[in-house]
C-alpha cells in the first residue's frame, strides 16, 4: 500500500508570510494550495503553483469560508447554493494558474470549518460534491473516512481519497478533536509519526479516549506552519519511503 502526503500551502497574504512552503515542497507529493478566500492571494497561488511544478509536487485547490481574519476555521452558515457557487469560484481561481503553468489541476481539499462541517452534514458535502462534478469529474476530492463528504463525493462517481491526519488527536467517533479542546493538536513528533504509521499498516488510529477507532488511509496531511513542522515532514518522509509507503 502507498499513500499520498500532503500540505496545506500558499496561505500567505500580501506581506504577511505564513509556512515555510518553499522547504517544505520537495518532502510532500501533492499541495492543497489556497483560494483566496480563507487565506492567499493571486501572487502567493501564482508563486505556489510554480514552486509545485518545480518539484514536481502535485496541485490541489484549497478552498474555504470567506473568513480571513478567523482563518477559516469560524462556523458560518452559508446555504449549500453558497457554498457551491463558492467552492466553484475558488477552483477556477487555482485552476487557471495551473493552466498558465501548464500542469494540471490534481485534487480539492476544503478547508478548515468548511471541511468540518462537510464530515457531518449531508447537505454540504453534497453542495461540495456538485461543484467539483460540474468543474472536473476527474479531480480527486480528499476527505476525511467514513465521512459525509466522502460518501457525498462517491455517490457523485467522483475519485475519493481518505485522508487522516499526522498531528491532530481522534476522537472515538472518528472525528478529530476540535482545535480549541485538549488533545486536538499532537505535539511530540515520535508520537505523531508511530500515529501514522498505525493508520496506514493497521488501519486504525487510537483515540484521545483509548478507543482503536477503524480508519482508511489513502493521503496523510502535514501542518506546516508549526515551529519544528519541516524537522517532522523530513523524519515523516524518511520513515516512509524506508517503508516503501510513499507514492
Amino acid at each position: 500500500m502507498r499513500v499520498d502526503l500532503n500540505a496545506d500551502l500558499g496561505e500567505s497574504y500580501g506581506a504577511w508570510a505564513m509556512g515555510a512552503d518553499a522547504e517544505l515542497l520537495p518532502l510532500i507529493t501533492s499541495a492543497n494550495v489556497a483560494c483566496g478566500f480563507h487565506a492567499g492571494d493571486p501572487q502567493v497561488i501564482a508563486q505556489t503553483v510554480a514552486l509545485a511544478k518545480r518539484f514536481g509536487v502535485r496541485v490541489g485547490a484549497h478552498p474555504g469560508y470567506p473568513d480571513r481574519q478567523g482563518f477559516g476555521r469560524r462556523a458560518m452558515g452559508l446555504s449549500p447554493a453558497e457554498i457551491r457557487t463558492d467552492l466553484l469560484y475558488q477552483i477556477g481561481a487555482v485552476a487557471a494558474f495551473c493552466r498558465a503553468e501548464g500542469v494540471p489541476l490534481h485534487h480539492v481539499k476544503p478547508h478548515g470549518a468548511l471541511y468540518n462541517r462537510a464530515a457531518v452534514d449531508g447537505g454540504a458535502a453534497e453542495a461540495i460534491a456538485a461543484a467539483i462534478w460540474s468543474f472536473d469529474p476527474g479531480l480527486i476530492l480528499y476527505a476525511p473516512p467514513g465521512s459525509q463528504l466522502q460518501k457525498a463525493g462517491e455517490a457523485r462517481g467522483l475519485t475519493v481519497w481518505c485522508e487522516v491526519f499526522a498531528d491532530r488527536g481522534y476522537r472515538a467517533d472518528g472525528t478529530l478533536v476540535p482545535r480549541d479542546q485538549p488533545g486536538a493538536l499532537i505535539e511530540d513528533a515520535a508520537k505523531a509519526e508511530s500515529q501514522v504509521l498505525q493508520m496506514i499498516t493497521e488501519g486504525t488510529v487510537t483515540a484521545v479516549t483509548g478507543e482503536r477507532v477503524p480508519v482508511r488511509a489513502q493521503t496523510i496531511c502535514l501542518h506546516g506552519d508549526g515551529a519544528h513542522a519541516l524537522a517532522f515532514a523530513r523524519r515523516l518522509r524518511e520513515r516512509l519511503t524506508a517503508a516503501g509507503l510513499l507514492g
